[in-house]
């Protein structure tokens, strides 16, 4: 297993300059494999492989250009998209796929793309606590550049380090190391589950079956992606299609830099709950299509598509797999509306009875009312009708989901330092730590 971190560079007028360079090269690399892989199947009705594009573009200048292991990875990249494109169309074919696929596209011209080094070629030790980057022989022969350096982080271990990557975005560059991860051998009760449900207001809203319960709160996100739409529209006002700018490019990072972070945090927070718990299963309500085929309104779409649910989800999935904890995704149809309480049906989108009717019902935002007369969270009702979507299926008892936890559940913020009061409940909230 493997995972990976990412260091801002800061680099000198020199190391910006070469590192412009070769990120350039890796992005007019990128489209000669693009334009040649889109003739073959266009024209001879051909995928090439990976080691068809090394094959014909290895006298390419931009090839030369970059180390023969970094210019691979470039030309490696192109062959699995198209590989992947194959198998897209082939299940497209045979009815397992709404929309047709498209054919890997060109990249922005005189744009910059990543480029990654396999730990071939960085070599086999540290120079001065640096990482010694080759050049390609073109550049060697025209600058007299050998390789450039890069500083090591000192919480990893560069024997432990399989690839290098270097990553423009918005102005900046960041090095991101994959390492090699031990998975974690963790206590867990696969039949102790937490439910989640995702939304806005509240980002996740997790039940499990030991009678514990959290909110983690979308609120802060929410409103820094407004107010980042906000400085867009501002600056773009007046402006032609396209306009972009180097106040963009900052604004830009900087929002997705703190979403970057609100992501770990929060699926931090789950792995956390589930190892102090010994809950060994996670289940994640999720639809197909719920961001792209979003119609709930141009100024909802707009709060709900730009939130990075789906990456959290990813993230959520990739700490599942190092800690031990089984992961399912599941679809939660009408988990909002049927009550866990009263036990409703809760028939599949496209598959509801005739007559169908909860037993419950939301009287307004948040709050549920039960047909016993409970008044219980609303998001809360639809995490814990998450959990019986699979209870069956996993073997899950569910008799462990409270009343209180469905009630009051704990209030998650970030970026908070200092404990707050949730209103009306006396209780303290936890605190997402920084």
């Amino acid at each position: 297993m493997f995972g990976c971190q990412q260091v801002l560079i800061k680099p000198d007028r020199d190391l910006k300059a070469v590192l412009e360079f070769i990120c350039g090269e890796s992005n007019k690399l990128h489209n000669c494999a693009i334009y040649y892989a889109r003739q073959m199947y266009f024209k001879a009705d051909k995928y090439v492989k990976p080691f068809d594009l090394n094959n014909e573009l290895k006298r390419n200048p931009h090839y030369s250009a970059l180390c023969a292991q970094a210019a691979q990875q470039v030309c490696g990249a192109v062959g699995e998209s198209v590989k992947s494109f194959q198998g897209l169309l082939k299940l497209f074919n045979e009815g397992g796929l709404a929309n047709r696929p498209k054919f890997p596209n060109y990249r922005t011209k005189n744009g910059l793309h990543l480029i990654a080094y396999p730990k071939q070629a960085l070599g086999k030790k540290l120079v001065d606590g640096q990482i010694a980057i080759p050049l390609g022989r073109r550049v060697q022969t025209w600058f007299g550049i050998k390789n450039f350096l890069l500083t090591m982080p000192s919480n990893l271990e560069y024997s432990d380090i399989r690839e290098l990557r270097i990553l423009p975005r918005n102005g900046c560059f960041y090095a991101e190391f994959v390492y090699k991860v031990d998975a974690v051998d963790a206590l867990l009760d696969p039949l102790k589950a937490l439910g989640i449900d995702s939304g806005l207001n509240n980002w996740l809203t997790c039940v499990s079956n030991v009678g514990t319960s959290f909110i983690v709160d979308g609120l802060h996100l929410k409103s820094l992606n407004r107010w980042y739409n906000k400085q867009i529209s501002t600056l773009k006002d007046g402006k032609p299609p396209g306009f972009w700018s180097n106040r963009l490019a900052a604004i830009t990072e900087k929002r997705n830099r703190l979403l970057r972070d609100a992501v770990n945090k929060a699926a931090r927070q789950v792995i956390e709950h589930c190892d102090k718990n010994g809950i060994g299963t996670v289940v994640f309500g999720w639809n197909k299509g719920q961001k792209d085929s979003a119609n709930m309104g141009a100024k909802t779409n707009q709060k709900f598509v730009q939130i990075p649910t789906a990456r959290l989800k990813d993230r959520i999935k990739q700490l599942c797999e190092h800690y031990g904890i089984q992961f399912v995704e599941t679809e939660e149809s009408y988990t909002s509306k049927a009550s866990f309480v009263d036990r409703d049906e809760l028939p599949t989108f496209g598959e509801k009875p005739e007559g169908w009717q909860a037993a419950g019902k939301r009287i307004k935002r948040g709050l549920y009312r039960t047909a016993q007369n409970w008044y219980i969270n609303a998001d809360c009702n639809g995490a814990a009708n998450i959990l019986r979507k699979v209870s069956m299926t996993l073997g899950l008892d569910l008799n462990g989901v409270s009343r209180g936890a469905l009630t009051r559940p704990t209030r998650i913020s970030f970026w908070v330092t200092a404990k707050k009061t949730l209103i009306g409940t006396g209780l303290p909230s936890l605190v997402a730590s920084a």
